[in-house]
């Protein structure tokens, strides 16, 4: 009788466990790719989503990160989205175009001078540009931020014209960025993020634009280990997923998954911030030169970007976004302005 009771309790407990516990073939499987390094801030967030999608959907919904680069560069990692051979992808801004060019609306070179423009424009045309990724079959899960994008050279620079007489990094993939640097004199060689420390290394490059805090956890900066103190652009970001996959989800889950997700990006999004900006104190320490500007050589260089303006407006990204964008930081600038 005990063995028989012993028994009774053993299949209640076991047919409880699985009533509870989702099998492989109940969960759902979200596979993401970022550049973004294992152990980064950025990576953090990732982290942080996979947690609170585990413990609001019970284990049904599970996120598999692959961070580093290990799929691939941005463009060939969005191309592996719509081939269905990935779910998501979190992109810098540089990456984001792949989808949509009008996401370049916010990346204009010298576009902004400080965060709270960043934040009082983005948050007013996101709902615009996310209307325009779904019609692209992609869902934006939340934005942030990859910090002030700077040049890193391997020999002292200083001017426009210094730039010019060397090979520029630009992002594989993006030909109408490629053009416009060119059309502006620059020397551009279009490569993925994951290939930037090896050509510098091999000289195959001599200078690139990214986030201080890239620059450190990438460690190009101990070859281009020269960074013009100049705020070139805001380099934003995203965590998109394909529409297919998106619906793949539970729908009763999918509400709760997308606020978790965009309140992971608005909590660490200061936090970003701020290491962004102790990470050139931390290559300083290391052996990083500051090249700092004077006025006059910051006005040189706030011309000639200026002056390319008409150029960028319908080619970097539509006409009707880019004069959205100035018209409201100039709004705010006007609002700072009068109080």
């Amino acid at each position: 009788m005990k063995s028989r009771t012993t028994l009774s309790t053993a299949v209640v407990l076991l047919g409880t466990w699985l009533l509870c516990s989702p099998s492989e073939a109940q969960r759902v499987v979200i596979k993401l790719g970022t550049v973004a390094p294992q152990g980064s801030t950025w990576h953090d967030v990732l982290l942080r989503i996979r947690q609170d999608w585990r413990d609001i959907s019970n284990g049904e919904v599970e996120l598999r990160i692959y961070p580093g680069g290990v799929l691939g560069g941005e463009a060939e990692m969005v191309r592996k989205v719509r081939r269905r051979g990935l779910d998501a992808v979190a992109l810098s801004g540089a990456g984001l175009p792949h989808i949509d060019d009008s996401a370049d609306c916010l990346n204009i070179p010298m576009l902004f001078d400080t965060y709270q423009e960043l934040d009082y424009v983005r948050d007013r045309v996101a709902p615009e540009l996310e209307r325009r990724i779904e019609q692209r079959q992609f869902k934006v899960l939340n934005w942030s931020d990859a910090g002030w994008v700077y040049f890193f050279t391997r020999d002292p620079a200083r001017t426009p014209d210094d730039l010019r007489k060397m090979r520029l990094w630009t992002s594989a993939g993006d030909p109408e960025t490629e053009k416009l640097f060119k059309d502006v004199g620059f020397q551009v060689v279009p490569l993925a993020a994951t290939d930037m420390l090896t050509s510098l290394q091999t000289g195959l490059i001599d200078a690139i634009d990214v986030p201080p805090l890239f620059a450190l956890l990438d460690r190009t900066y101990l070859v281009a280990n020269h960074m013009i103190d100049l705020k070139w652009a805001a380099l934003n970001a995203a965590t998109v997923i394909s529409t297919p996959s998106w619906e793949k989800i539970p729908e009763s889950y999918r509400p709760a998954l997308l606020k978790a997700a965009r309140s992971a990006g608005e909590q660490l999004r200061d936090e970003i911030r701020q290491a962004g900006e102790n990470a050139v104190g931390e290559m300083v320490a290391r052996g990083l030169k500051v090249i700092e500007l004077d006025d006059a050589t910051r006005a040189l260089w706030r011309a000639e970007v200026e002056a390319a303006y008409p150029k960028l407006r319908g080619t970097l990204a539509p006409a009707d976004l880019f004069d959205e964008v100035f018209r409201l930081r100039d709004e705010l600038r006007s609002a700072r302005s009068s109080r």
